[in-house]
């Protein structure tokens, strides 16, 4: 198999035009975070059954141009390899397009739905389980060490911090109420640079909203994505974070994109995370991969 530098979506495998031979990998557009379409974060899903170059799957990311897109391969029965592709790079961990991927494996019934499953990533095993009408992803907690900030972000953000802090993956800004991270209008060039060599930086207040706990938002320029509609990942962290702050194991979250979505956070304990949400598919399909 070659990679295809320019891949795109049909609804039809055999061969093309010039006679070329082609297999057909499964894909499918998926809201998540949100109970509606056209809401939450939309992931792609692309299950494979071969191991084409990481290449390949950039271009195909590059094309979908979603947020994120998840690429699955079967190892077993329940195990799944799962990588996450921005437009611009791999990333380490993605939880928006994790649930998607579970969501596209119990709706198509290649995994039995009550039934658990693994996904092997960058980030070591995670797990998804059916919690009721929603679903629940096991992630490990990303806490975050307070730290100063790199010149230029609070800047490159208009804003300033009540706390600052980093983890392995992103910067953390605690602001002083909800009002002030829902009007945030950052410079992204300049938050870009800012980042280094982290994703990107979460921003995140004490909710207005008696229906949520906290709220935030995520920028990551850097990684082709000014800001993102919901953040699963970003959650591993701010689980920990308001869990301490509140007095609380189990949160209500809300990410104040233009988009919105929301989830419940629960803090485990060996370090791990519980997401929660649903999802609903947009279209289904195939990709075509020349061989």
């Amino acid at each position: 198999m070659s990679p295809a530098p320019s891949p795109e979506a049909v609804a039809s495998s055999g061969r093309d035009r010039a006679g070329v031979a082609r297999s057909a990998a499964r894909v499918s557009l998926i809201d998540v975070f949100t109970s509606v379409a056209f809401a939450g974060n939309p992931a792609a899903v692309c299950l494979i059954d071969d191991d084409p170059p990481t290449q390949w799957r950039q271009s195909v990311a590059r094309e979908l141009g979603v947020s994120d897109t998840a690429f699955l391969r079967r190892r077993e029965r329940g195990v799944f390899e799962l990588r996450w592709f921005t437009p611009t790079v791999e990333v380490a961990l993605c939880g928006h397009a994790t649930l998607a991927s579970a969501h596209f494996l119990w709706e198509a019934g290649l995994v039995p739905g009550a039934d658990p499953i693994r996904f092997e990533s960058k980030s070591g095993p995670l797990y998804a389980r059916r919690n009721g009408a929603s679903m629940e992803l096991d992630f490990p907690a990303e806490p975050a060490l307070a730290c100063p900030p790199p010149e230029g972000l609070l800047g490159a953000l208009g804003v300033s911090a009540r706390w600052f802090g980093r983890n392995r993956l992103d910067f953390i800004a605690q602001l002083d109420d909800a009002s002030t991270v829902r009007a945030m209008r950052p410079d992204f060039s300049r938050l870009a640079a800012a980042c280094g060599d982290l994703r990107g930086v979460v921003v995140t207040a004490a909710s207005d909203d008696p229906n949520f706990d906290f709220v935030s938002r995520y920028f990551a320029p850097a990684l082709g994505i000014d800001e993102d509609p919901v953040t699963g990942s970003t959650h591993c962290c701010l689980g920990p974070f308001w869990a301490e702050r509140l007095g609380k194991r189990d949160l209500r979250a809300f990410q104040a994109s233009s988009r919105g979505g929301s989830l419940t956070v629960r803090t485990g304990d060996a370090g791990r995370v519980y997401l929660g949400g649903t999802a609903v598919t947009i279209f289904r399909g195939e990709l075509a991969i020349s061989e």
